[in-house]
């Protein structure tokens, strides 16, 4: 499954570009994501916690960086986990391109996501909104960290401030269903509204 989400970040690009740099901290940004080893070669082990409604997974593994092109401010992320009680495997594959737009970075995520198991019942609408949804998240606390470091704070302080656990179901589904709900809305809705008078 092809995911492609784009968010901005208010700051230059060569700044988020460096930011990229320190992965543990690209991977603090989205919610329920924790690398709990380095590898070593730019390979990190890890753990990801989701909850949706009343089923919360939790997926270990590693994340493999397999591209990093500083020209283009490109990066590419192989990651593969399996579910802790067996209830299913995660294999993905993300793709970030950052650009500067103004004095801001456009960042375009590709993710080629393959579920098994209990996560791959929901469908791909609900998927690809919890993959925005995430997706925003993450730009809001990639920018509250640069701006944090900026002001001169140490990374060991920004992270024992920043909330552990799972992504939070509710919150996800509540803002999932939103998205969905503004989908029909345009696709049913909109084609059919009345030319204002003139």
């Amino acid at each position: 499954m092809i995911i492609n989400n784009e968010f901005e970040v208010a700051q230059p690009v060569d700044k988020v570009w460096r930011f990229f740099d320190n992965i543990p901290q690209v991977a603090a940004c989205l919610p329920g994501t924790e690398l709990t080893k380095e590898l070593g070669n730019d390979k990190y082990e890890g753990r990801v916690a989701i909850r949706m409604g009343p089923v919360r997974m939790q997926f270990t593994g590693t994340a493999d960086i397999v591209e990093r092109d500083n020209a283009k401010k490109h990066i590419v992320v192989n990651a593969a986990g399996a579910d802790v009680k067996g209830r299913g495997q995660a294999a993905m594959v993300v793709g970030a391109t950052l650009s500067a737009k103004g004095q801001s970075t456009k960042v375009a995520v590709t993710q080629d996501l393959q579920l098994s198991g209990a996560a791959a019942q929901y469908g791909r609408g609900m998927i690809s909104d919890v993959s925005a949804i995430l997706m925003r998240d993450f730009s809001a606390n990639m920018r509250s960290r640069i701006e944090r470091l900026e002001r001169g704070e140490s990374l060991e302080s920004i992270s024992a401030a920043s909330p552990g656990g799972s992504a939070s179901g509710l919150g996800i589904a509540v803002r999932a269903a939103q998205l969905a709900l503004t989908r029909v809305f345009r696709r049913f809705f909109l084609p059919y509204r009345p030319a204002t008078a003139r």
